[in-house]
């Protein structure tokens, strides 16, 4: 029985050293192939053309450091350099060979025709320096052929892969039809970061943003000329053209990040082997590149509105329309208020519609009238409803007639002009407590707009009369001789009011200083419709100008000597709250740092605007 676990044991020990033998070999043959040259070569296309995105990369056979890229001026850097590493294991007849790779890749874009010489770049290795060689480049124009690559491995974005396109509902409108503009992305390669914050300015029309409240776009697939896109809508309009002729569009920009597949070399000769190896699934590498891209511009046609049977009370409506009116009640007492409403709904220019002209009768008191607006924005257009809600008050008592109105629109669907009339309204007036007839003026030079309300004939005056006792004249009383003497004392009033505001007027720095939140809040005004417009550059500006000049004007510091430290200095002289100091202060640190901040403009706008106005108010309130 010991005999069998004595040779067992001997096995087992000679199994080891095979083992151990097997393992040195290994290290041995590994070393070697570790021991052989360092290569450090440069690879690129040896012809690209004008405005061809192309790779240049350099790799090195070995775990280098300290990589310094050569100089690039003749060519745009899209981006990098970008490191990616690989390695690789082949036993070929019985040897073991390890590849270790490292690729520094720079995305370049052709700029300029002509023949361009990239130098050298530079890595070092076990602390010994390594130089790769240097590439001649031509760069081809446009419209030639390009030669083909020095045999690298990376595959560039085509400019079929990821572009935009610009669709108008109508290119031949008349002025005052609403057009509908798309931009749609289309894509077969992945992208990010869409920033089309560019396509926002369409001078010749009244623009409204249809897709400002959407989350995210809805997306599809679309094939054209046999290449499936994925494709989205990234910007839509409606747009409303406010002169005839032709409006050109300038062709829209976004900016986006697009993710660009390469692919290893061929390793070795065994077919094999490259198929595992370069299959994308086991090898492959993004690269992420910036894009720039421009949609086609536009031309739209507008024709102008037909003049021949245009309405006299046509006031600009396009598209289609409802128009009526309502009233709460027509038996009133004089002095009792009255609504009447005009409600015009419909689709098309709804937004750019005035009110309608009513006459009404000259013994109502009428106020402007309060417009409410129920608008839709949504892919198909701008639709809803505006109202007009007039407030009438008739002053004395009698039968009156509010006049029909008529509103004409120009249909599009039937191209002609549509007309609606509202019904006419008889009020009746009872006499109210208090009523009286009374002379009204306009407000004109005109005598003629003077005119006498109510009765033509009046009641007799009844009690309680004004008695006056006999002998009491107006002449040389008490109350004449003050009337003779109320222009002297109004004129000497006038001159001293006069003179101490000509010396008011005079210090310059006192103006400045009873203007400066007059001044501001003007500028606040500017940047607000700025905001709305979304117009950034214009609306920092005007912040800007609205704090500083404030400060400037305010505290007389002349615009050169402006800064922090004064502004600070002047206000803890002023008493003002150190609380508000610093509000003030991070606020104008804010404007700069805003325009350049990411994430939603239209918020930090909404923002800097709201500090601003808050912190001018609050100032104005501790300087009192």
């Amino acid at each position: 029985m010991i005999k069998p676990l004595i040779s067992f044991n001997i096995e087992n020990l000679r199994m080891k050293k095979i083992f151990i033998a097997l393992f040195q070999i290994l290290l041995w043959c590994t070393t070697v192939a570790m021991a052989q040259d360092v290569q450090f070569t440069a690879l690129a296309k040896t012809a690209v053309l004008v405005g061809e995105n192309f790779q240049l990369q350099y790799k090195i056979n070995a775990e280098g450091s300290g990589f310094q890229g050569p100089a690039l001026s003749d060519f745009q850097v899209v981006s990098g350099p970008g490191t990616s590493t690989s390695s690789s294991v082949q036993i070929i007849n019985g040897q073991v060979t390890r590849d270790v790779s490292y690729v520094f890749t720079y995305i370049l874009r052709g700029v300029k025709e002509g023949t361009f010489t990239i130098p050298a770049a530079s890595i070092s290795y076990q602390g010994k320096q390594y130089t790769s060689n240097s590439l001649t480049i031509k760069v081809l124009k446009s419209n030639s052929g390009a030669a083909s690559g020095s045999g690298q491995s990376a595959q560039s974005s085509d400019e079929n892969d990821v572009f935009i396109k610009a669709y108008v509902s109508n290119n031949s409108p008349v002025q005052g039809e609403q057009i509908i503009i798309t931009y749609k992305i289309f894509t077969t390669i992945p992208i990010s970061n869409i920033d089309a914050s560019k396509i926002s300015s369409f001078p010749g029309f009244w623009a409204t943003d249809l897709l400002s409240k959407q989350d995210a776009a809805s997306q599809s697939r679309e094939t054209i000329n046999g290449k499936e896109y994925v494709t989205a809508e990234i910007k839509k309009f409606a747009l409303v053209p406010q002169r005839s002729g032709v409006i050109s569009i300038d062709a829209g920009e976004i900016n986006c990040v697009a993710q660009i597949r390469t692919q290893a070399q061929k390793r070795s000769s065994d077919p094999f082997f490259d198929s595992f190896f370069n299959d994308p699934f086991f090898n492959s590498r993004y690269q992420n590149v910036e894009k720039k891209l421009l949609s086609n511009p536009l031309k739209i046609d507008v024709k102008p509105l037909p003049g021949d049977d245009k309405p006299e009370y046509f006031s600009g409506a396009v598209g289609s329309f409802q128009f009526d009116s309502q009233i709460d009640r027509t038996e009133v007492k004089a002095n009792e208020a009255i609504t009447l409403k005009y409600t015009l709904k419909g689709k098309g220019n709804i937004e750019l519609i005035d009110p309608p002209m009513v006459n009404f009768p000259t013994d109502f008191e009428v106020y402007d009238p309060e417009v409410k607006n129920t608008i839709k924005s949504d892919g198909s257009g701008v639709s809803g409803t505006r109202t007009f809600e007039y407030l009438l008050i008739p002053r004395n008592p009698g039968n009156y007639t509010i006049k029909s109105v008529q509103f004409a629109y120009f249909d599009i669907s039937k191209r002609q002009y549509v007309s609606t009339t509202t019904p006419e309204y008889k009020i009746n007036v009872s006499k109210g407590d208090g009523s009286s007839a009374s002379v009204v003026y306009s407000g004109s030079a005109s005598q003629e707009d003077i005119k006498y309300i109510g009765k033509d004939i009046r009641h007799i005056k009844l009690a309680p009369y004004d008695l006056r006792p006999m002998g009491s004249f107006f002449y040389r009383s008490n109350t004449y001789y003050f009337l003779l003497a109320l222009p002297l004392i109004l004129f000497i009033l006038v001159l001293i009011i006069w003179h101490k505001n000509v010396e008011r007027r005079s210090n310059v720095a006192l103006m400045k200083n009873r203007r400066a939140t007059k001044v501001s809040r003007k500028r606040l005004q500017a940047a607000f419709s700025y905001l709305k417009e979304s117009k950034e550059n214009e609306f920092y500006i005007e912040i800007s100008k609205a704090l500083w000049g404030y400060l400037s004007d305010k505290f007389t510091i002349p615009r050169a000597e402006l800064s922090i430290e004064n502004v600070k200095e002047r206000l803890m002289k002023k008493l003002v709250s150190e609380e508000i100091i610093n509000q003030f202060i991070e606020t104008l640190n804010n404007t700069e740092f805003a325009r350049f901040a990411p994430g939603n403009k239209s918020q930090n706008m909404e923002n800097i605007y709201n500090e601003a106005l808050s912190l001018i108010i609050k100032i104005e309130r501790e300087l009192k």
